[in-house]
């Protein structure tokens, strides 16, 4: 005889757990309801199971052990649930689905215990607080889970000890049922179950999913955009993926600005942000506080300034746009994005930037560069290289846009290296030259979007004025702002990086790599705005290895390389912290005993060759290659 009071109280306690959670994320959706309209695309639901199960998958499965304790919880609760919900639910009380329930939740036990590892001595970047109860309830509803499944399985007789098992039970799967069903409702920890689901289906950024996706969304400043003042400002699916974070810290552990001091965690940032969305105060947060700045003095509200009550602004001023935080959220969610959005607010509506920034603005709007240099200097680097410079009706194959580094002397020397390759390998291009402006990168990311609009619509002006089929630049920001931004503008255009033309003319055998003469050991690393924002991590290493080299690679490299400090204008806004972030990068190429550190971006060569004291020697792929030519 099955014992029919337990399942009826089960079924009771599923139901009433669906009926609390809708009520739950009905309470969570108005918050998010309260930020600006966003497309709503229904059929983002059904891409959700890919997008769980591959694409955030994807990023968990760098951890392996974290990768299997996911797998564990989340696929043991989904089946045991799943199941639950079929046999109690639908009242159907078959013993071969209890069988099945009994195994999803053992599985879902033995993760449970995983987390309970963990957490017995966690990792810095982990927030405790109400997470640290998490070990604990996953496995009293996997124990209840597995008890039911069991004792339901068995059909066993009414007895005084069944009667007590019934009790224990019930009350294990009333504690774990309260952390899910009431964790979205009250902005628990388990809210991310269901939120994070959601945002999958939601995503501020659906194209990701598909295909490389890092430019900045355009403001429609003939609608009075700028940017976002209060949580409201935010789009309602950006206030949603700030409620899918699990607080796991892997952004803060990523990023160059924490691990130098700087005032920013963008796990904090974050958590603030959903402070500002629910209203009240940052008092109850229990991670990692943001370098210098103190706990449970920040408050918001849904249409209360972000700033400064809630988030210091010199926390926004230390972000370098590197994408670390983004690359290595397991939620996949759009730091960078809510950053920028937050600096174009102060920056358009106040004006108030730190450091040099507003001095290179007003170079950027009156002089078209960020030095305030004339126009006529942009080809003096190469007047005695016998280049052409681009005209209107003649047509070339390959363009050259040099980007703002034409002013530096030490950037020259990497493209006078470069024209030597392309001449080597007899291909047909022209200078930009003094047609070039800034391709407003610094202005966008230091929150000027009416700068950077206005510098990339007279850029495509000028190039849909020329002939040519590609354009290559050894400049990975103009390289970002071109293929990435531009096209939201009506630029459309092959953009490659020096690295990867010079790779690509090595393939073909129109140049000939010869063995380095200089036998020092190399380590390369690799600009954010090359490997993370364009996924090009392959072609610098491909051309070192065309030459011998046998590179060092440094503990953070390729997509996960670390930042050398040169991005997002954090060199202009100048935010003080314990250490710079050049230095950190650097002790990261003495740990690997190169002799050279190989770069392929003007920025990350000045903030390297900053470093004060004994270093390796900086060099650009292409004097590499030069030099190579020369053997």
């Amino acid at each position: 005889m099955t014992v029919f009071p337990l399942a009826g109280a089960v079924t009771i306690l599923f139901w009433l757990a669906v009926l609390v959670l809708i009520v739950g994320l009905w309470r969570r959706a108005r918050l998010w309801r309260k930020g600006r309209k966003a497309r709503m695309n229904w059929l983002g639901l059904l891409a959700i199971p890919k997008r769980y199960f591959v694409d955030l998958h994807h990023v968990v499965a760098r951890d392996p052990y974290i990768a299997r304790t996911h797998m564990a919880v989340a696929g043991g609760a989904i089946a045991a649930l799943g199941l639950v919900g079929i046999n109690y639910g639908l009242l159907l009380y078959s013993p071969g689905l209890d069988w099945g329930i009994a195994i999803a939740a053992l599985i879902m036990l033995s993760g449970s215990a995983f987390v309970w590892l963990r957490r017995r001595n966690p990792p810095a970047r982990l927030s405790r607080g109400a997470w640290s109860r998490m070990p604990y309830s996953l496995a009293a509803f996997a124990l209840g889970l597995v008890l039911l499944g069991v004792i339901s399985g068995m059909s066993l007789p009414v007895s005084g000890l069944v009667a007590g098992f019934a009790a224990l039970i019930l009350l294990l799967l009333l504690a774990g049922t309260a952390e899910l069903a009431l964790g979205i409702g009250t902005g628990g920890p388990m809210k991310h179950a269901v939120a994070g689901l959601l945002h999958l289906g939601f995503h501020p950024r659906p194209e990701r999913f598909t295909h490389p996706s890092t430019g900045l969304k355009l403001l429609d400043l003939q609608e009075g955009d700028f940017g976002v003042e209060k949580p409201a400002d935010f789009h309602w699916n950006q206030l949603l993926s700030f409620d899918a974070c699990v607080q796991c810290g892997k952004c803060e552990a990523a990023c160059p600005a924490f691990a130098a001091g700087q005032p920013l965690n963008p796990k904090k940032l974050i958590q603030d942000l959903v402070v500002g969305m629910a209203g009240g105060s940052d008092a109850a947060y229990a991670g990692s506080r943001s370098p210098g700045l103190p706990i449970g003095k920040h408050f918001g509200a849904p249409n209360a300034a972000i700033l400064p009550g809630l988030v210091a602004p010199e926390t926004l001023w230390s972000c370098t746009t590197c994408r670390a935080c983004v690359q290595e959220c397991p939620m996949l969610i759009e730091h960078v994005d809510a950053i920028v959005d937050l600096r174009r607010f102060e920056t358009l509506a106040h004006g108030d930037i730190p450091g040099k920034g507003p001095e290179t603005l007003a170079n950027l709007r009156e002089t078209g560069t960020v030095g305030g240099f004339p126009h006529a200097a942009r080809a003096h680097w190469a007047v005695d290289l016998d280049v052409r410079q681009a005209q209107p009706g003649e047509a070339i194959d390959i363009l050259l846009v040099a980007g703002e580094g034409v002013f530096d002397m030490r950037y020259q020397r990497t493209l006078r290296a470069l024209v030597k390759s392309l001449k080597a390998a007899k291909v047909d291009f022209a200078l930009l030259g003094t047609l070039e402006r800034d391709t407003g990168d610094t202005a966008r990311r230091l929150g000027d979007e009416a700068t950077f609009q206005t510098l990339a619509k007279a850029n495509i002006a000028t190039l849909d004025g020329l002939d040519f089929k590609r354009i290559v630049t050894a400049d990975p920001h103009v390289l970002n702002s071109l293929r990435n931004e531009y096209p939201a503008l009506g630029g459309r255009y092959a953009v490659l990086h020096h690295t990867t033309l010079l790779a690509e003319l090595t393939r073909s055998g129109a140049l000939t790599l010869g063995a380095r003469d200089d036998t020092r050991p190399i380590t390369y690393h690799d600009p954010c705005y090359l490997g993370r924002y364009n996924g090009e991590i392959d072609a610098p290493r491909a051309l070192l290895a065309g030459m011998g080299v046998a590179v060092r690679e440094m503990e953070r490299s390729g997509l996960r390389g670390r930042c050398c400090g040169g991005g997002g204008g954090a060199p202009l806004t100048d935010i003080p912290g314990k250490r710079r972030i050049p230095d950190i990068r650097v002790d990261d190429a003495r740990e690997t005993g190169a002799a050279i550190i190989a770069v392929a971006c003007p920025n990350c060569t000045a903030m390297l060759e900053g470093v004060v004291g004994e270093r390796p020697e900086i060099l650009d792929i292409a004097e590499l290659v030069a030099a190579s030519l020369e053997a």
